[in-house]
């Protein structure tokens, strides 16, 4: 486990070690509709000391999607999963799938895991009244984290959960990271500019670490 930086500012210091005692793999939708989410997500991870971590923060693609998404997980000690797309969509109310299978690679991540300090640990966050017990019955035992679908109630709702792992940045309220959000995604919105939809990962971690607010 790494020395803890929790007396470290996040704007003072450099982009958190990609270390997997600091890395939080997301599984999430990546669409236009969900960005602002998945802004705030990449933020909050930030702000709270950690590395985000996805499929495509390699850049490798001499690998299958699947291999880099066991990679990032089984490279992260901590993981973040948003269910809220597992209800039919389109004309023929298809769901999606995707984040339930990589939540269970996360699970196997945890169970795979000898050392208690090196275990997987997760998040689920769902939708409000979403009938989760329904779809992924398996679930039902867990204490899943409901939000309202917003930016400001995801920002609280991970935080709650992030700043209790070891070696969380000490001092930072949502209030602070919500305020500073919209400029992390002004930012975000110049780097799109410049690079379209192929913006290199290290940027845009990057990006979050310039406008992350000063913990206390």
């Amino acid at each position: 486990m790494p020395e803890s930086t929790s007396s470290l500012s996040p704007s003072a210091a450099q982009p958190p070690e990609r270390h997997p005692a600091r890395s939080v793999f997301l599984n999430c939708p990546y669409d236009p509709e969900y960005e602002p989410l998945f802004d705030t997500l990449i933020f909050t991870v930030v702000c709270c000391g950690f590395t985000p971590r996805s499929a495509t923060d390699s850049g490798t693609v001499a690998e299958s999607r699947m291999e880099r998404i066991f990679s990032a997980i089984f490279d992260s000690n901590y993981s973040i999963h948003d269910l809220s797309r597992c209800q039919g969509e389109g004309e023929q109310m298809l769901a999606r799938f995707n984040m339930p299978l990589e939540l269970g690679i996360a699970m196997t991540r945890r169970r795979a895991t000898g050392e208690a300090s090196e275990r997987h640990d997760w998040l689920v966050v769902v939708p409000k009244d979403a009938p989760y017990a329904r779809f992924v019955s398996d679930l039902a035992g867990f204490d899943l984290t409901k939000y309202d679908g917003t930016p400001e109630s995801l920002v609280r709702r991970v935080m709650s959960w992030l700043v209790t792992r070891p070696g969380a940045f000490q001092g930072v309220s949502p209030p602070a990271v919500i305020e500073k959000l919209q400029t992390f995604r002004k930012s975000k919105a110049e780097l799109k500019f410049q690079w379209g939809d192929m913006i290199p990962w290290k940027d845009l971690v990057g990006a979050a670490t310039k406008h992350a607010p000063a913990a206390g």
